[in-house]
């Protein structure tokens, strides 16, 4: 069995089938778990270890095989692990390590502000909050942790696509299909891109009610070790409260936060990037 048709059969619920996909999943960390134990192993050793049909494990390994987590020798036939499973798992752990230092600036922005404050990151071709610190306010906003929204309407967006290569950020934008949430909403790759240079020059993107009505946000780059911009911290408030001065203040602390948790996460040159 595939293993999307081990999820296929989970998102069935069904009784016999659910039993079916979790005893699949099983065996697939099992395989996993015993390649990782061994540099390199063969079909017939794994199936013995494993007390497994050969049909059966040879099925699960060129599933695997397909999915780039497991390559075959040419000369032996022998299996071994690639480097997706370290390269998955290095995700993982620089998202925990970033929320954790993001949350100790993002609740300090949220005692002094009182407002929503967000971590976003790229996926695919949108951004996904990582982490949110709630208003004290009574603010009713689109976003949770988990959430996708787009990259051309959202500060954090911005400020994702303005540290890409020009001709990456280009490609992005055009598998994207722009949609007009509010009248403000930029509707077309061209005029996304002609406000990058002016969002990195500045150090911050903004959102002016070009996602919800009546809100806006302003966004700042965290930078991981090798000074790539890997998230956006983001400071998101009701137009209503947002004068020149409390513009200026929030750009500060964003900055400072930014600063600050590049810095954690070991990028020397945060404090000549963002200014």
């Amino acid at each position: 069995m595939a293993l999307a048709d081990s999820a296929d059969l989970i998102a069935d619920g069904g009784g016999a089938e659910r039993v079916e996909s979790v005893a699949a999943v099983n065996k697939v960390f099992a395989i996993l778990q015993a390649l990782g134990e061994n540099n390199q192993i063969g079909i017939s050793e794994l199936s013995q270890r494993l007390v497994m049909s050969k049909s059966t494990v040879h099925r699960f390994l060129q599933t695997l095989k397909a999915l780039g987590y497991v390559a075959q020798e040419e000369d032996t036939d022998r299996y071994r692990l690639t480097i997706k499973l370290f390269e998955l798992g290095a995700k993982s752990l620089q998202s925990v390590d970033l929320v954790r230092e993001a949350d100790v600036q993002m609740r300090h922005i949220s005692r002094l502000t009182r407002e929503a404050v967000h971590l976003g990151a790229f996926d695919e071709n949108s951004i996904v909050y990582i982490h949110k610190i709630d208003a004290d306010y009574d603010l009713r906003m689109q976003s949770r942790i988990g959430r996708r929204n787009p990259l051309y309407s959202t500060a954090i967006g911005k400020v994702l696509l303005a540290w890409m290569e020009p001709e990456e950020a280009r490609h992005v934008l055009s598998t994207i299909e722009f949609r007009k949430s509010t009248q403000k909403t930029l509707g077309s790759a061209d005029a996304v891109l002609s406000i990058l240079p002016r969002v990195r020059e500045q150090g911050y993107g903004e959102d002016n009610e070009e996602q919800e009505e009546g809100l806006q946000c302003i966004a700042v780059p965290v930078f991981d070790r090798f000074g790539h911009v890997i998230a956006g911290l983001s400071v998101s408030f009701p137009s209503m409260r947002c004068g020149a001065d409390t513009k200026a203040h929030y750009v500060a602390l964003l900055k400072e936060a930014g600063r600050a948790i590049s810095v954690q996460l070991g990028y020397a040159e945060a404090v000549a990037d963002n200014g």
